[in-house]
Protein backbone atom coordinates (compact mmCIF):
# COMPACT_ATOMS: atom_id res chain seq x y z
CA UNK A 1 0.00 0.00 0.00
CA UNK A 2 3.06 2.48 0.43
CA UNK A 3 4.04 1.69 -2.93
CA UNK A 4 0.43 2.64 -4.22
CA UNK A 5 0.38 5.84 -1.83
CA UNK A 6 3.63 7.16 -3.20
CA UNK A 7 2.57 6.61 -6.86
CA UNK A 8 -0.75 8.25 -6.11
CA UNK A 9 1.31 11.41 -4.98
CA UNK A 10 3.60 11.40 -7.77
CA UNK A 11 0.67 11.05 -10.25
CA UNK A 12 -0.99 13.99 -8.68
CA UNK A 13 1.48 16.34 -9.04
CA UNK A 14 2.20 15.22 -12.50
CA UNK A 15 -1.92 16.11 -12.74
CA UNK A 16 -1.53 19.46 -11.05
CA UNK A 17 1.33 20.73 -12.49
CA UNK A 18 -0.17 21.10 -15.46
CA UNK A 19 -2.06 24.88 -15.70
CA UNK A 20 -4.64 23.35 -17.82
CA UNK A 21 -5.72 21.15 -15.52
CA UNK A 22 -7.13 23.92 -13.14
CA UNK A 23 -8.39 25.38 -16.53
CA UNK A 24 -10.50 22.60 -17.44
CA UNK A 25 -11.21 20.60 -14.54
CA UNK A 26 -12.12 23.85 -11.90
CA UNK A 27 -12.06 27.33 -14.30
CA UNK A 28 -14.33 26.42 -16.77
CA UNK A 29 -17.20 24.38 -14.84
CA UNK A 30 -16.85 27.45 -12.55
CA UNK A 31 -17.25 29.39 -15.79
CA UNK A 32 -20.09 27.54 -17.04
CA UNK A 33 -22.11 27.50 -13.74
CA UNK A 34 -22.39 31.02 -13.69
CA UNK A 35 -22.93 31.27 -17.73
CA UNK A 36 -25.86 29.19 -17.81
CA UNK A 37 -27.09 30.64 -14.21
CA UNK A 38 -27.34 34.03 -16.22
CA UNK A 39 -29.00 32.19 -19.14
CA UNK A 40 -31.68 30.90 -16.65
CA UNK A 41 -32.03 35.06 -15.12
CA UNK A 42 -33.05 35.67 -19.06
CA UNK A 43 -35.86 32.85 -19.91
CA UNK A 44 -39.15 33.69 -18.86
CA UNK A 45 -41.19 31.96 -15.77
CA UNK A 46 -43.88 31.60 -18.60
CA UNK A 47 -41.79 29.09 -20.35
CA UNK A 48 -41.26 26.36 -17.36
CA UNK A 49 -37.96 25.87 -18.22
CA UNK A 50 -36.15 24.38 -14.97
CA UNK A 51 -32.81 22.72 -16.39
CA UNK A 52 -30.86 25.89 -15.67
CA UNK A 53 -31.77 26.44 -12.09
CA UNK A 54 -28.98 26.44 -9.92
CA UNK A 55 -30.81 23.45 -8.03
CA UNK A 56 -30.89 21.11 -11.21
CA UNK A 57 -27.53 22.85 -12.48
CA UNK A 58 -24.89 22.21 -9.50
CA UNK A 59 -25.03 18.45 -9.85
CA UNK A 60 -24.91 18.53 -13.98
CA UNK A 61 -21.63 20.69 -13.75
CA UNK A 62 -20.30 19.08 -10.74
CA UNK A 63 -20.36 15.62 -13.22
CA UNK A 64 -19.63 17.80 -16.15
CA UNK A 65 -16.31 18.68 -14.17
CA UNK A 66 -15.36 15.06 -13.69
CA UNK A 67 -14.54 14.24 -16.91
CA UNK A 68 -11.96 16.63 -17.90
CA UNK A 69 -10.01 15.06 -15.01
CA UNK A 70 -10.54 11.48 -17.39
CA UNK A 71 -8.56 13.31 -19.86
CA UNK A 72 -5.39 14.23 -17.76
CA UNK A 73 -5.11 11.16 -16.31
CA UNK A 74 -4.91 9.33 -20.35
CA UNK A 75 -2.34 11.63 -20.95
CA UNK A 76 -0.57 10.61 -17.67
CA UNK A 77 -0.73 7.20 -18.48
CA UNK A 78 -0.38 7.00 -22.18
CA UNK A 79 2.37 9.43 -21.34
CA UNK A 80 3.99 7.39 -18.81
CA UNK A 81 3.88 4.41 -21.24
CA UNK A 82 6.02 6.48 -24.12
CA UNK A 83 8.40 6.95 -21.66
CA UNK A 84 10.60 4.26 -19.82
CA UNK A 85 9.35 5.64 -17.00
CA UNK A 86 6.44 2.90 -16.40
CA UNK A 87 9.21 0.03 -17.79
CA UNK A 88 12.03 0.87 -14.90
CA UNK A 89 9.21 0.69 -12.70
CA UNK A 90 8.34 -2.92 -13.92
CA UNK A 91 11.31 -3.71 -12.41
CA UNK A 92 9.82 -2.53 -9.65
CA UNK A 93 8.48 -4.45 -6.43
CA UNK A 94 4.87 -2.89 -7.28
CA UNK A 95 2.41 -4.93 -8.30
CA UNK A 96 -0.37 -4.15 -10.79
CA UNK A 97 -2.46 -3.74 -8.03
CA UNK A 98 0.10 -0.71 -7.26
CA UNK A 99 -0.36 0.71 -10.33
CA UNK A 100 -3.55 1.30 -10.63
CA UNK A 101 -4.45 2.04 -7.01
CA UNK A 102 -1.74 4.74 -7.99
CA UNK A 103 -3.52 6.07 -11.23
CA UNK A 104 -6.76 6.13 -9.72
CA UNK A 105 -6.49 7.15 -6.18
CA UNK A 106 -5.55 10.79 -7.13
CA UNK A 107 -8.17 11.45 -9.12
CA UNK A 108 -10.66 10.59 -6.70
CA UNK A 109 -9.00 13.02 -4.41
CA UNK A 110 -9.18 15.74 -6.83
CA UNK A 111 -12.56 14.85 -8.39
CA UNK A 112 -13.74 15.19 -4.09
CA UNK A 113 -12.26 18.46 -3.98
CA UNK A 114 -13.14 19.78 -7.44
CA UNK A 115 -16.86 18.49 -5.98
CA UNK A 116 -16.53 20.58 -3.18
CA UNK A 117 -15.36 23.55 -4.91
CA UNK A 118 -18.45 23.48 -7.27
CA UNK A 119 -20.43 23.11 -3.74
CA UNK A 120 -19.55 26.20 -2.96
CA UNK A 121 -20.04 28.17 -6.16
CA UNK A 122 -23.31 26.62 -6.01
CA UNK A 123 -24.17 27.50 -2.48
CA UNK A 124 -23.00 31.13 -3.07
CA UNK A 125 -24.63 31.48 -6.44
CA UNK A 126 -27.64 30.56 -4.90
CA UNK A 127 -27.39 32.78 -1.79
CA UNK A 128 -27.09 35.67 -4.05
CA UNK A 129 -30.71 34.86 -5.87
CA UNK A 130 -31.60 34.68 -2.02
CA UNK A 131 -32.41 31.18 -2.10
CA UNK A 132 -29.71 29.38 -0.88
CA UNK A 133 -29.06 25.51 -1.50
CA UNK A 134 -28.65 23.04 1.42
CA UNK A 135 -25.56 22.68 2.70
CA UNK A 136 -26.83 19.17 3.91
CA UNK A 137 -27.81 18.71 -0.12
CA UNK A 138 -24.27 19.66 -0.82
CA UNK A 139 -22.33 17.56 1.58
CA UNK A 140 -24.55 14.95 0.09
CA UNK A 141 -24.02 15.58 -3.79
CA UNK A 142 -20.52 15.92 -2.85
CA UNK A 143 -19.94 12.15 -1.75
CA UNK A 144 -22.94 10.61 -4.12
CA UNK A 145 -20.29 11.75 -6.70
CA UNK A 146 -18.07 9.34 -5.90
CA UNK A 147 -18.76 6.41 -7.84
CA UNK A 148 -19.39 8.90 -10.79
CA UNK A 149 -15.56 9.67 -10.04
CA UNK A 150 -14.66 6.60 -10.55
CA UNK A 151 -16.19 5.71 -13.60
CA UNK A 152 -14.36 8.85 -15.42
CA UNK A 153 -11.23 7.80 -13.94
CA UNK A 154 -11.58 4.18 -14.95
CA UNK A 155 -12.22 5.51 -18.49
CA UNK A 156 -9.12 7.32 -18.24
CA UNK A 157 -7.19 4.59 -17.18
CA UNK A 158 -8.22 2.44 -19.54
CA UNK A 159 -7.90 4.97 -22.41
CA UNK A 160 -4.19 5.66 -21.44
CA UNK A 161 -3.30 2.01 -21.35
CA UNK A 162 -4.97 0.82 -24.56
CA UNK A 163 -4.35 3.89 -26.85
CA UNK A 164 -1.10 6.71 -27.50
CA UNK A 165 -1.47 9.75 -25.86
CA UNK A 166 -2.92 11.43 -29.55
CA UNK A 167 -5.22 8.97 -30.14
CA UNK A 168 -6.38 8.46 -25.99
CA UNK A 169 -7.41 12.44 -25.90
CA UNK A 170 -9.62 11.93 -28.78
CA UNK A 171 -11.60 8.85 -27.22
CA UNK A 172 -11.90 10.89 -24.22
CA UNK A 173 -13.44 14.31 -26.40
CA UNK A 174 -16.14 11.53 -27.36
CA UNK A 175 -16.91 10.00 -23.78
CA UNK A 176 -16.96 13.84 -23.02
CA UNK A 177 -19.71 15.01 -25.64
CA UNK A 178 -21.67 11.98 -24.71
CA UNK A 179 -21.69 12.16 -21.25
CA UNK A 180 -22.50 15.90 -21.23
CA UNK A 181 -25.35 15.87 -24.03
CA UNK A 182 -26.67 12.13 -23.01
CA UNK A 183 -26.37 12.42 -19.52
CA UNK A 184 -29.03 15.27 -19.57
CA UNK A 185 -26.98 18.01 -18.37
CA UNK A 186 -28.09 20.30 -21.33
CA UNK A 187 -31.47 19.60 -22.06
CA UNK A 188 -33.79 17.44 -20.38
CA UNK A 189 -33.94 14.66 -21.14
CA UNK A 190 -37.31 12.85 -19.28
CA UNK A 191 -39.44 16.00 -20.46
CA UNK A 192 -38.54 14.68 -24.42
CA UNK A 193 -38.68 11.36 -23.59
CA UNK A 194 -39.13 8.83 -26.87
CA UNK A 195 -35.95 6.94 -28.77
CA UNK A 196 -33.42 9.75 -26.71
CA UNK A 197 -34.28 9.24 -23.51
CA UNK A 198 -33.84 5.18 -24.27
CA UNK A 199 -31.13 6.27 -25.42
CA UNK A 200 -29.49 8.40 -22.16
CA UNK A 201 -30.93 5.33 -20.01
CA UNK A 202 -28.80 2.98 -22.07
CA UNK A 203 -25.24 4.81 -20.54
CA UNK A 204 -24.24 5.76 -16.85
CA UNK A 205 -23.95 8.91 -17.50
CA UNK A 206 -27.68 9.82 -17.23
CA UNK A 207 -27.44 8.18 -13.75
CA UNK A 208 -24.35 10.10 -12.89
CA UNK A 209 -26.18 13.34 -13.18
CA UNK A 210 -29.69 11.83 -11.75
CA UNK A 211 -27.75 10.81 -8.54
CA UNK A 212 -26.00 13.79 -8.02
CA UNK A 213 -28.71 16.07 -8.77
CA UNK A 214 -31.37 14.13 -6.47
CA UNK A 215 -28.54 13.83 -3.49
CA UNK A 216 -28.55 17.93 -3.69
CA UNK A 217 -32.14 18.48 -3.39
CA UNK A 218 -32.08 15.52 -0.91
CA UNK A 219 -34.61 13.37 -2.41
CA UNK A 220 -33.29 10.09 -1.48
CA UNK A 221 -36.06 7.47 -3.00
CA UNK A 222 -35.38 4.76 -5.08
CA UNK A 223 -36.11 6.06 -8.36
CA UNK A 224 -34.73 9.35 -8.10
CA UNK A 225 -31.42 8.56 -6.23
CA UNK A 226 -31.25 4.62 -5.48
CA UNK A 227 -30.88 3.14 -8.38
CA UNK A 228 -29.19 5.75 -10.01
CA UNK A 229 -26.59 5.27 -7.71
CA UNK A 230 -26.74 1.46 -8.16
CA UNK A 231 -26.32 2.08 -11.83
CA UNK A 232 -23.28 4.23 -11.45
CA UNK A 233 -21.44 2.16 -8.88
CA UNK A 234 -21.82 -1.02 -11.12
CA UNK A 235 -21.02 0.36 -14.51
CA UNK A 236 -17.97 2.12 -12.26
CA UNK A 237 -17.09 -1.18 -11.19
CA UNK A 238 -17.30 -3.22 -14.41
CA UNK A 239 -15.06 -0.60 -16.22
CA UNK A 240 -12.03 -0.23 -13.17
CA UNK A 241 -12.22 -4.35 -13.66
CA UNK A 242 -11.60 -3.84 -17.28
CA UNK A 243 -8.71 -0.93 -17.04
CA UNK A 244 -7.08 -3.10 -14.32
CA UNK A 245 -7.30 -6.30 -16.61
CA UNK A 246 -6.02 -4.15 -19.48
CA UNK A 247 -3.07 -2.73 -17.08
CA UNK A 248 -2.23 -5.74 -15.71
CA UNK A 249 -2.25 -7.88 -18.91
CA UNK A 250 0.12 -4.70 -20.64
CA UNK A 251 2.35 -4.62 -17.79
CA UNK A 252 3.08 -8.57 -18.23
CA UNK A 253 3.81 -8.12 -21.81
CA UNK A 254 6.19 -4.99 -20.87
Amino acid sequence: MRRAIAFARRNEKEILRDPLSYVFCLGFPMVMLLAMTLIDRSIPAEAGMTLFRIDRLTGGIAVFGQTFLMLFLTLTVSKDRASSFLIRLYATPMTAGDFTAGYLIPVLVIALLQGAAVSVAGFVISAVEGNPLSPVGLCAMTVSLLPSALLFAAFGLLFGTLFSEKAGPGLCSVVISLGSFLGGIWFDADSVGGVLLKLCRSLPFYYCVRCARSALVRDFTWDAWGLPLLVTAASSAVVTLLACLCFSVRMRKG
